[in-house]
Parts: C-alpha cells; sequence; structure tokens
C-alpha cells in the first residue's frame, strides 16, 4: 500500500529540487498566528482553530446515512489504542463518538491492521477511517478526506532554563540544533536555518539525550511526539517548547482527516459539519485537553 501514515513515519528528506523557489514564495519562516512562549512563563496551551469561526456549515441531510462504521487502530496512543479490557480509546475514539452523538445516529468503532484500512472502506467493509492516514496525493486516489481536524506541526524544544528568548533564523545564527537525520524537519532546517549549527542524529532517543544532556541548544521536531516527551517522565521537566509552530505543508504535511471511500460525498459532508460543530461548541477543545496537557502547536 502506497499511503503513508502520518506521524508515525519520519517524512524522507526533501530534494532540493524546488526549494528556491518556495524560499521565494515563503520570504523566509512563516508561523501561526500565535505568540512566542517567553523565556520565563510556562507555556500556556493553544487550542488550534482549524475552522472559521465566522462562517457555519449548513447542516446536511443524512439520507441514507443510517450508521457510520468507523475503522481505526488500537496502537496509536494517545489517539486510538486498546485498554486492558480490550474496549478502544483515544483523542480519535472520543471524537468519532461525539460525531455520532451529536448526529443521533448509530456507529460502530473497529480495530483492524493499519494495512488493510484502505481497502477495507474500498470494498465496503467500513465507512470511514479516523486512522491518522496522511492526506497525500496517493491516498486521495482511493479515498475522500474531510477538512483536517489536527495538523502535525514541528517545535523547537530548548531546556527549561536555556538562555534562548526566540527560535528565529537570526537568534538561532551559530546555535547548535539538533534534528533527527532524513526528516523534512532536517530539510526545513536546512532551508531557512542555514546559520544555525545543524547536528543530525539517528533517532530521537539520541536526540532527546543530546538536548537532556546540554550538548546542544535546541532540537527540531515534530510537534506531536515532542509534546508527549515533554509531559511524560522521561523529559522530567528539563525542556520546554520555544517559540510557536511551524506548519508549512510542503513539509510537513496536509494535516489529518477522517477519510472516507471516493466519492461518498453525503457522508464526507455530514463528518464536515460535525468536525466544524464541535470545534465551535467547545467539544474539541474538552477532547484535546484532555489529552495532550501540553498542546503541540
Amino acid at each position: 500500500m502506497s499511503q503513508r501514515r502520518a506521524l508515525r513515519t519520519p517524512a524522507s528528506t526533501f530534494p532540493r529540487t524546488g526549494l528556491r523557489s518556495l524560499r521565494l514564495l515563503l520570504c523566509g519562516v512563516s508561523l501561526l498566528a500565535v505568540p512566542a512562549f517567553a523565556a520565563d512563563a510556562p507555556p500556556k496551551t493553544f487550542i488550534p482553530s482549524l475552522f472559521d469561526p465566522a462562517h457555519y456549515l449548513p447542516k446536511p441531510e443524512l439520507g441514507a446515512i443510517k450508521t457510520i462504521r468507523f475503522l481505526t487502530t488500537d496502537d496509536f496512543p494517545p489517539f486510538h489504542f486498546a485498554l486492558p479490557d480490550g474496549s478502544l480509546a483515544g483523542f480519535d475514539i472520543d471524537l468519532a463518538r461525539a460525531i455520532c452523538d451529536d448526529l443521533k445516529i448509530a456507529c460502530t468503532i473497529q480495530a483492524r491492521r493499519f494495512d488493510t484500512l484502505v481497502g477495507a472502506v474500498k470494498t465496503g467493509q467500513g465507512d470511514a477511517l479516523i486512522a491518522a492516514l496522511a492526506n497525500t496525493a496517493a491516498s486521495r486516489a482511493d479515498l475522500t478526506f474531510t477538512a483536517p481536524y489536527y495538523t502535525t506541526p514541528a517545535r523547537f524544544v530548548t531546556a527549561t532554563k536555556a538562555p534562548l528568548s526566540d527560535v528565529t533564523p537570526e537568534a538561532l545564527a551559530g546555535h547548535t540544533v539538533g534534528v533527527q537525520a532524513g526528516t523534512a524537519h532536517l530539510a526545513y532546517l536546512q532551508t531557512f536555518f542555514a546559520k544555525a549549527a545543524l547536528k543530525t542524529f539517528p533517532d530521537q532517543a539520541a536526540l532527546r539525550a543530546a538536548l537532556r544532556e546540554g550538548k546542544i541548544d535546541a532540537i527540531f521536531g515534530d510537534g506531536i511526539a515532542l509534546s508527549l516527551w515533554l509531559n511524560g517522565t522521561d523529559a522530567n521537566g528539563c525542556c520546554t517548547f520555544r517559540g510557536g509552530p511551524f506548519t508549512e505543508s510542503f513539509f510537513f504535511g496536509n494535516g489529518v482527516s477522517v477519510a472516507v471511500a471516493k466519492g461518498n460525498i453525503p457522508l464526507r459532508e455530514a463528518l464536515d459539519y460535525e468536525l466544524d460543530k464541535l470545534a465551535k461548541d467547545g467539544t474539541y477543545t474538552d477532547l484535546y485537553l484532555k489529552y495532550f496537557p501540553i498542546g503541540f502547536y
């Protein structure tokens, strides 16, 4: 299967072709419009807003939609995972249940092996995937995607007491920044942070250990994975996010959406309506804070 799972597999290093024009297009580093956190203050969890608050989608006619069979996996915490009794839990699971509760229709959520999910939807064994499937040209050949309900931003992390107050290309010039080899995060730094001293590591464990031990000044990587690390015992309060999220889709993807069979427009419209509604009524915020007390934005 050609589809790549979002988050789980680091993106390959981007080819240099096309990056020069991208530099001109972006005119430097673009950030979401959120303030950088002060160096001496704990970061406040920022809730992403991916839906236009001034625009409300019309409620779709459900018509023939009497139930939704969601497919996912049980091995990708905190998004979808199995509890000791075998029941499913996680951010995506709770979101799917909230969608069904609001639509007032019956739903099932079944865990399958990740590499079987697309085929199951294509052959009618399920209706919708809520499984961190990357929205790529390859996956769009088989599936139709809703609007994204989260993206996969990149973030900088430094030691909690580090003197760095900003993470702009100018502020990091001459500082040692660690990054995992062979990733889109490395390609991004090479493009926009060329004056920083970049040091690559073979995996996340080595990268994080170098930061804890003071061998590098900062690390740059996937914001979701880093938020889970910062909230865990391994980090033990050593480190903190610095600055805001980096979200360029050319490097970090188009975000994560619910996927349905190609051409199933009624179901996609119903899911888009619910994602928009749950974001505006506070349900999404409650779930985000439940699973990501240290947010990844």
